[in-house]
């Protein structure tokens, strides 16, 4: 079917224009908390998590205001879901916090910095993912002891650079957008020494974190000289050889469906053991295993294996989604939704990345699953340890990379269009950020009592 006629740029500004009579810009400052029921929606989600990972989900949710709001998206999608909204949707990641961007590996071995999580990803209004990582600075700064003036000027500064580079994109073709990608190493150019130091530091640590480092600490031979998996759970744990066995099946069918250079080169390899790894925060009890590879020589490569359950922007959040998404799903799981708009969104992305095309059985295993490699050269930069320079710095360099990756969305000039200048816009969504960020410290106190 012949796709339809493209809009003109400025065919797009207009209709980002006429959108404000629908939802103007101060009516995205607005917050509406009817009906919230936050900690049940969290019980919810436990329902299909696995049992006996559930204390270690709450342990690391409890953590800190910060973690708790890595592993509350669902939440803040229903709260999405009940505000107004420009209705002008992109492709989204769904969880645009600080910490889901970082570095890794691309295929030519040279290091990216980009959004790392795609978990979420489904089609949204721009300003629902530009909202979750401005208010992940707010609540990073608080709880990092940082002065008000010192977050909320960070929060403004990842709007303002977000609609700048946003409307830069706008001005450039549809392939030289596709073509834009921000490397490791200019990434720390332009920037003052004391910045530059951690960035450095993070990226030698990126650079360490390889299969090879992985399989290292993570294995070990037995005395039939059989490499495995060392069990500590429950972050690591063994699991039954049945459940091995399927995922040594979903394996075999991401191999065969893999790109040819990938399947040309997995003929190097077999199996040797799985085991179950709790990864994150937000994602502790959701099925992820560890697939550990060996050539001829022992030479080790290892596999992470994911479940993909639908987007919180669309179960939560009440999101639409576009018949061609839709479609894709139905045809290949969801599986299939996080490869490809990770695709889209992330400059370059990882060759292993691939997915199992759902088997509808009454198996418990039977589930969606994508695929990637496990620590290749992924690192990220522990806010924690940066000073108030480099705090709003990084926040910054996030907002531009959120910027590009929207930016491979047709009709970015929409946006561009009705945020117009950019004054109100920002105003308006820094006010709603500073409302939910107070929002979210009330339902972590809450969620802490709740476990006591």
């Amino acid at each position: 079917m012949p796709a339809a006629e493209p809009l003109a740029r400025r065919e797009w500004r207009a209709s980002g224009r006429a959108n404000r009579d629908r939802c103007g810009l101060a009516s995205l400052a607005a917050i509406d908390t009817d009906g919230r029921s936050p900690l049940d929606l969290l019980a919810d989600q436990e329902r299909t998590r696995l049992p006996d990972l559930l204390p270690l989900r709450a342990q690391r949710m409890g953590a800190s205001p910060f973690a708790f709001y890595r592993g509350t998206a669902a939440i803040m999608a229903a709260d999405l879901a009940r505000c107004p909204s420009s209705g002008i949707q992109v492709a989204s990641c769904g969880d645009a916090h600080v910490a889901n961007f970082g570095f890794y590996a691309t295929p030519q071995r040279s290091l990216a910095f980009d959004l790392n999580e795609f978990d979420e990803s489904a089609w949204a209004p721009w300003e629902w993912d530009l909202k979750r990582l401005v208010t992940s600075v707010l609540i990073a700064g608080r709880a990092t002891g940082r002065a008000d003036r010192v977050t909320e000027a960070a929060g403004r500064s990842v709007i303002t650079t977000y609609l700048n580079v946003l409307k830069e994109a706008s001005k450039r073709s549809p392939l030289d957008r596709y073509f834009t990608h921000f490397i490791a190493h200019d990434f720390v150019q332009g920037i003052d020494k004391e910045s530059r130091s951690v960035l450095d530091a993070a990226i030698a640590d990126a650079r360490k974190r390889t299969s090879k480092r992985a399989a290292r600490k993570l294995t070990q031979v037995d005395e039939d000289g059989k490499a495995h998996f060392i069990s500590q759970p429950p972050a690591m744990a063994a699991i039954s050889q049945a459940d091995a066995e399927r995922v040594g099946e979903f394996l075999d069918q991401y191999v065969r469906s893999a790109s040819v250079d990938i399947r040309f080169l997995m003929r190097e390899y077999a199996l040797r053991d799985v085991a179950r790894r709790a990864v994150g925060v937000g994602s502790v009890g959701t099925r992820c295993y560890l697939a550990l590879f060996e050539d001829g020589d022992g030479n080790k490569l290892i596999l992470q294996t994911k479940e993909a359950g639908r987007s919180v922007l669309e179960e939560h959040g009440g999101l639409e989604q576009p018949p061609e998404l839709v479609e894709e799903i139905s045809a290949r799981g969801e599986g299939a939704r996080v490869v490809g708009l990770q695709r889209i969104l992330q400059a370059v992305s990882d060759p292993f990345l691939g997915h199992v095309v759902r088997n509808l059985g009454q198996h418990p295993m039977e589930r969606d699953f994508y695929v990637r490699q496990f620590h290749d050269m992924k690192g990220s930069i522990d806010i924690e340890t940066l000073d108030d320079g480099p705090f709003a710095r990084y926040a910054v360099a996030c907002g531009a990379v959120l910027a590009r990756a929207h930016s491979q969305s047709p009709n970015l000039s929409e946006v561009v269009g009705y945020a117009g200048k950019g004054d109100k816009v920002t105003k308006s969504i820094m006010a709603w950020c500073a409302a939910y960020a107070d929002l979210s410290h009330a339902d972590y106190l809450a969620f802490v009592d709740s476990r006591d």
